[in-house]
């Protein structure tokens, strides 16, 4: 049945059926063909996965990164960014990079990260002599830290999971993301030398002090976030609530380019993205649960300890299986999926369980560029109209410069787990 289970499994991916499901496809097929077990354990099993109060945060979070990119906060950003490194050679390339990294304390997501510096960036970059091709492959790379720095969806699922602290995730991915950020920056550095891009005009302090104060008020959002879980002044699902509060408050009355007639689009929008998670999220409990049930996870267990007693090992082992995975399945998918599975052989082998998942996460968000099918590679491509596999070419150098980091934080772990640890 193990095999009958992945087999179907791959086999409908394969094929073109979507991932979710898939993972509930497979699962039926093996209750009706071998277990003669009633259906409707998939759909109880689904909402019992996803029955969790924790998981509100995430429509909320969904919302709060709508509610900002609509009222105007993506150009106040991308301003921001220029203003910190447009001075540099590559500087708009770096720029996206930036932008990246702030939009993503906003969204949450990697996708909705790209999809932001593709509508704003792309054009702007052509324009100053940037191949289209290159452009976009930066806007694909400059979005993969979205599930990274904090708020991030992910990071929520992991920890809903593992039953870890959200708000000592968020911490702990935010000095990697930061680093994957400055990475990118220096990629695009070298690549603007080699192409001899020139800089984009000089350092300004009177137009980095207007771009930030125009963006002041969109930055605060992770301050609040964080500030707020770590002040024990709300939790982390509860902060979700009041980024979204604030979104709608920025973009009505402060930035004033929110509209109420436009609430209806917004809302719809974070339904519908919220709604393929939480799918995705229920079929991958699902799938588990059947793997659990045919004692999967202990026999992969026991199969990885037997190789291995090294935790250094080990964590390589699994970056070569993440990133593969990161490029087929949801980010959130493979997190409900994989957790149970080795976050247990994990903690045997004497590895933080906060630094871990903060590792998977980073493995999945660097999948998202990983070809043949990365998720941001078809966001960017489709934004963008340029074929997948120039994109592809494109951010090529960006995913070697990530695994490389990737390395490091597989290497020194407390790069992950510092401040964390630093404050409690």
């Amino acid at each position: 049945m193990e095999l009958a289970l992945l087999g179907s499994f791959f086999g409908m991916t394969m094929i073109g059926v979507p991932v979710a499901f898939a993972l509930a496809l497979s699962v039926s097929l093996i209750l009706i063909t071998s277990m003669h077990m009633p259906l409707v354990m998939v759909s109880q099993i689904m909402y019992s996965g996803i029955d969790s109060f924790s998981f509100m945060a995430v429509p909320f979070f969904m919302l709060a990164g709508a509610f900002m990119s609509a009222g105007g906060v993506t150009s106040r950003l991308v301003n921001f960014s220029q203003a910190i490194v447009g001075s540099f050679t590559g500087g708009l390339a770096q720029a996206v990079c930036v932008a990246g990294m702030f939009f993503a304390a906003i969204s949450g997501s990697s996708a909705a990260t790209t999809a932001a510096l593709g509508s704003t960036m792309v054009d702007q970059m052509e324009a100053k002599g940037y191949r289209r091709a290159l452009a976009t492959g930066v806007v694909a790379a400059g979005g993969t830290v979205g599930i990274v720095i904090p708020p991030s969806i992910t990071l929520v699922v992991y920890g809903v999971i593992a039953g870890i602290s959200i708000g000592d995730l968020f911490i702990g991915g935010l000095i990697p993301g930061i680093l994957m950020g400055v990475v990118m920056c220096i990629v695009s550095w070298g690549i603007a030398k080699k192409e001899k891009i020139p800089a984009d005009g000089k350092f300004s302090f009177a137009k980095f002090f207007t771009t930030f104060k125009e963006s002041f008020w969109a930055l605060m959002t992770p301050v609040i976030i964080i500030g707020g879980i770590y002040g024990g002044i709300f939790t982390p699902t509860e902060a979700a609530a009041v980024a979204a509060v604030y979104g709608i408050f920025v973009g009505l009355f402060i930035y004033k380019e929110l509209k109420i007639k436009d609430f209806p689009e917004i809302i719809f929008k974070a339904v519908i993205g919220t709604t393929l998670i939480m799918f995705i999220v229920g079929a991958a409990k699902v799938f588990g649960w059947m793997m659990t049930s045919l004692q999967i996870p202990h026999h992969i267990g026991a199969w990885v300890v037997s190789l291995t007693s090294s935790p250094i090992v080990f964590l390589l082992m699994m970056n070569v299986l993440l990133l593969a995975i990161g490029t087929v399945i949801n980010a959130s998918a493979a997190v409900v999926i994989l957790t149970p599975i080795f976050l247990p052989v994990a903690i045997r082998l004497g590895i933080d369980p906060l630094g871990f998942g903060v590792l998977m996460v980073i493995n999945l968000a660097i999948g998202c560029i990983t070809p043949p099918v990365g998720l941001d590679l078809f966001v960017a491509s489709a934004i963008t109209k340029v074929p997948l596999e120039r994109v592809m070419r494109a951010s090529f150098p960006y995913l070697l410069a990530l695994i490389a980091t990737l390395m490091v934080f597989t290497f020194f772990p407390a790069i992950i787990t510092f401040l964390p640890n630093l404050l409690h």
